[in-house]
């Protein structure tokens, strides 16, 4: 309701030694801690319901891990279940009040339950989400992602909901003091809050040369591809490429890029494909409905309007409110 409150999110990986589960001894790892760590997996595969089997039965043996309760707020907010991940967030905060990463993930999960509400349960939950979002920012200044939140929050929500831009441009300029990458791309990401589009491309342009953060990178990323800004999406994976040359993401921002400037379409359909099969599903990441809409685009630019068309039925059929998708068939059908 007041823009998209919850950015991107950066997870660790680390792996299960689900043997040792019944065979105390035998390694150090406790059977809890075996959950937990079975959890995670689950979690870094994209089996977010498996994840949300085993960390609630982790957290029952061990109700005051954080770390396990964390996990399982991010596994339900990733099935949109914010009801559960704000259960979940409270109770690692209860844990370990003064956890700046716990205050912002339960910041998130208020913000995205309130996106979904009416107008009077939004307004309650969105200044919840800002409270939180604050605590964060003062247990831990340098948590960025949180800072980056609470500055995003005060640009797109109004005034009754305690936002405003008067309030963002003094933490705009404190984050930029810290880390200047982070400071151009708050800066930038205020101004596509307004709709102010040239004001944000210079921002984020200044913030690719500087930023090291692969999850602002490749969020700039999706506001070039929904921008269809072919040059920026060069920059996003020339910059994605040094910060963290592994990352899935850089197949399907370059895709993207070779589609608008309708170059290589064969490499460009390879690694959207390729994206498809390696890439997590998770909320920092182009969801499967995107992939599927920038293959129709591609095979629409082909003149292929009948393998265009099914691309863009597959995408609504994995997220039927995809607006890009809905808009692109209307358009196949005028045509």
């Amino acid at each position: 309701m007041f823009g998209a409150i919850g950015m991107g999110s950066r997870f660790g990986i680390a792996f299960a030694m689900v043997l040792a589960l019944g065979m105390p001894g035998a390694h150090t790892l406790t059977a809890e801690d075996g959950g937990i760590e079975a959890g995670r997996q689950a979690y870094e595969a994209s089996d977010y319901e498996k994840a949300v089997r085993i960390l609630r039965e982790a957290a029952s043996q061990k109700p005051r891990d954080g770390e396990a309760l964390l996990l399982l707020a991010k596994s339900h907010f990733e099935l949109r279940q914010y009801d559960a991940a704000i259960g979940a967030a409270e109770q690692a905060v209860a844990a370990a009040p003064n956890n700046s990463v716990y205050h912002e993930w339960l910041g998130r999960s208020f913000g995205e339950k309130a996106s979904k509400s009416s107008f009077i349960s939004a307004l309650s939950l969105a200044k919840k989400a800002q409270e939180e979002f604050e605590t964060a920012v003062r247990l831990d200044k340098r948590n960025f992602s949180a800072f980056q939140a609470l500055i995003e929050y005060d640009c797109a929500a109004p005034g009754i909901a305690g936002g405003g831009e008067e309030k963002a441009q003094p933490r705009i300029q404190e984050l930029a003091a810290l880390d200047a990458g982070e400071g151009y791309y708050a800066a930038g990401n205020c101004r596509r809050q307004k709709k102010d589009f040239p004001a944000a491309d210079a921002e984020f342009d200044k913030a690719l040369i500087t930023t090291k953060s692969a999850d602002l990178i490749f969020d700039i990323g999706d506001y070039s591809a929904r921008r269809e800004q072919a040059e920026r999406l060069t920059a996003v994976v020339n910059a994605g490429q040094k910060a963290t040359p592994r990352d899935a993401r850089i197949k399907f921002y370059r895709a993207a890029a070779l589609i608008l400037k309708r170059e290589k379409p064969a490499e460009a359909e390879a690694l959207l494909q390729d994206y498809l099969r390696t890439a997590p599903i998770r909320t920092s990441y182009p969801r499967p409905a995107a992939v599927h809409e920038w293959l129709g685009k591609l095979y629409e630019s082909q003149n292929q309007r009948d393998a265009a068309k099914r691309e863009y039925e597959t995408s609504l059929r994995l997220d039927a409110k995809y607006k890009p998708a809905q808009e692109a068939l209307k358009r196949l059908g005028k045509s």
